[in-house]
């Protein structure tokens, strides 16, 4: 009996040789459930904060929405922006958790904890740059019509924007050190404004677009546009936190 010796190359393959398609589908990475819970995470920890935010500063979104040209009245809404400071400690304390927990994150809880802790400091110092920016808007009002005007708009206008970023790495600050005095937070926040000026810049832009976006669109703008924004801002000052602490040490 003759047997037909099979080619090698038709019939049987090497078994430890997988076909080209599968080598190149083994290189795609799949996306795993951490990656989706994640993703999930970030999204319900932003809408959540932007809501709750929202709601912790009523008062402000309700007259957004009702008054057709805020800057016309820009001294009375400054005035409501004293509630912002506290409700920014509180999502700050989100983004924390979030960072800690991943998609176990509870940000509900998160919120209404820092807002309860980062209150009895983030209140004085939001009337404190409330009054502060209050002062300097009247100086600009006033001085637009002095002949030092192209002298005096210039400093003017420096001193409210160091006024919002020292402001704003204060409050990440009273989230990160809890321990430290205002005082403290202050002097260390404005260093880091100064010594990070590159990071105080991207805060005022971001801080430029949310205030922009709320005064077009106040529900919609409030409602989508805060916190992915301010999660930028609490990456780049805990950065700042971080990286002055390690020259430091």
């Amino acid at each position: 009996m003759t047997t037909v010796a099979q080619h090698p190359t038709r019939h049987s393959p090497n078994p430890g040789q997988q076909p080209r398609q599968r080598g190149l589908a083994g290189r795609i990475p799949s996306p795993g459930f951490e990656t989706f819970g994640n993703i999930f995470g970030f999204i319900y920890t932003f809408l959540t904060g932007n809501v709750l935010t929202a709601l912790a500063n009523a008062p402000l979104v309700l007259c957004l929405a009702l008054v057709a040209d805020p800057a016309a009245a820009w001294p009375f809404f400054l005035a409501l922006t004293i509630t912002i400071p506290p409700s920014l400690a509180a999502l700050f304390t989100t983004f924390k958790a979030l960072h800690d927990d991943g998609a176990a994150v509870k940000p509900v809880a998160a919120y209404l904890t820092g807002y309860r802790h980062g209150f009895r400091k983030t209140a004085p110092l939001g009337l404190a740059a409330a009054a502060t920016l209050l002062f300097l808007g009247v100086d600009l009002v006033i001085v637009q019509t002095m002949p030092a005007a192209a002298l005096l708009v210039p400093v003017i206008l420096v001193a409210a924007a160091t006024t919002l970023a020292v402001t704003m790495t204060a409050i990440a600050g009273v989230v990160l050190h809890p321990e430290t005095s205002l005082k403290n937070l202050l002097k260390a926040a404005l260093y880091l404004t100064v010594q990070r000026w590159y990071l105080s810049l991207a805060t005022l832009v971001l801080l430029g677009i949310i205030a922009s976006a709320a005064i077009l669109q106040p529900v919609l703008g409030i409602a989508l546009a805060p916190a992915p924004l301010l999660f930028i801002i609490w990456s780049n000052t805990t950065y700042a936190y971080t990286a002055a602490l390690r020259t430091a040490n």
